[in-house]
């Protein structure tokens, strides 16, 4: 049920999804239904991808660097093995993908496009008048994004079966939340100024959903402080190291069952392509650094040769003059 849920991200590959209609499209029936329901939706769904973005850009100096399948399809879904693995990057995976559809969906409503959703409707009367200022202009309507994005990919965790899916299941569904939340708990307020020749007599604020990037870092960090669980499920998911059980999950927590594989190396079982080949930084000591990333097995080096249009000048009348400048960068690839 899990993986099934993530059809959905192939729905970029199929151009135009809206001269499609609902029935043609990689989604489960849940998702058709809601999607016959709301096709007015379906460019939200789309652009709900950037998550997908934000992964690679979030782990693109990674040992994993979020790579997904080129062609995805209901056999060999978007990102493969990842997906019901039960690792932090399972975890990373839901929460961002969750995110970036309470993202688009939010920011379709604010501009306009939807019938049923618009600005945040109880933002726009109240405010301080003491401390000057009143709610105005158009408030990101977060709430209708999070409602879509439960109904949407929430898989209902009574429909499943066996010990190991059910606790899957609830990890992935805790995650999903945990992405939702990260859109709300970013949100913060802009204002603008009203009053005589710029003065700030009077301030018009509204709510805005910070930048998708901005998200994407508060995920990441999140998946670097993740929350192993234990993989029996007694009432509700609990801590897997016993001394630590004490201690509440979080709503914000990403949470994960299994250790992470080892990405250094090529595991074509699972479709792990290990880091031989991807290019590195000598002089870095973080994760891009070759020293990392080649998991000690070294680098080569090769010299890669640039060449540009540079010192460009205008020469009356009208044309520019430039001259080819070459460059020499050594480009370093784990060995």
């Amino acid at each position: 049920g899990a993986a099934v849920s993530y059809r959905w991200l192939g729905i970029a590959s199929f151009g135009v999804p809206e001269k499609l209609g609902c029935a043609n499209l990689p989604l489960n029936s849940r998702q058709k239904e809601l999607c016959k329901r709301k096709p007015y939706l379906l460019p939200s769904i789309r652009e709900g991808r950037l998550g997908v973005q934000e992964c690679r850009s979030q782990f693109r100096h990674e040992r994993w660097d979020c790579r997904v399948a080129a062609a995805p399809s209901a056999a060999s879904p978007l990102f493969g093995y990842e997906l019901s693995s039960g690792t932090k990057e399972t975890a990373f995976i839901y929460a961002v993908m969750a995110a970036g559809l309470v993202h688009a969906v939010t920011r379709s409503c604010s501009a306009g496009n939807m019938t049923e959703c618009s600005c945040d409707t109880t933002l726009q009367n109240g405010g301080s008048a003491s401390e000057g200022w009143h709610w105005g202009g158009c408030s990101d309507d977060v709430q209708y994004g999070m409602w879509f994005s439960r109904k949407f990919l929430d898989f209902p965790i009574r429909n499943t079966t066996g010990r190991e899916s059910k606790v899957l299941l609830a990890m992935n569904l805790h995650n999903n939340e945990a992405g939702r939340q990260a859109v709300a708990k970013l949100m913060s307020v802009d204002c603008r100024c009203h009053g005589v020749s710029g003065s700030c007599a009077v301030k018009t604020c509204w709510k805005t959903m910070s930048s998708f990037e901005k998200i994407g870092h508060f995920l990441k960090d999140k998946y670097e402080h993740s929350v192993q669980v234990s993989d029996k499920i007694k009432r509700k998911m609990r801590r897997r190291e016993k001394d630590q059980r004490k201690v509440p999950i979080r709503k914000e927590d990403l949470l994960y069952i299994h250790k992470s594989p080892n990405y250094c190396v090529e595991d074509k079982k699972i479709g792990i392509p290990g880091t031989q080949g991807r290019e590195c930084n000598r002089t870095s000591e973080g994760a891009g650094g070759c020293n990392l990333l080649c998991c000690g097995r070294g680098y080569n080096t090769h010299v890669v040769r640039h060449v540009e249009r540079c010192e460009c000048k205008f020469i009356w009348c009208c044309y520019v003059r430039c001259r080819r400048c070459e460059s020499m960068t050594d480009v370093h690839t784990c060995k």
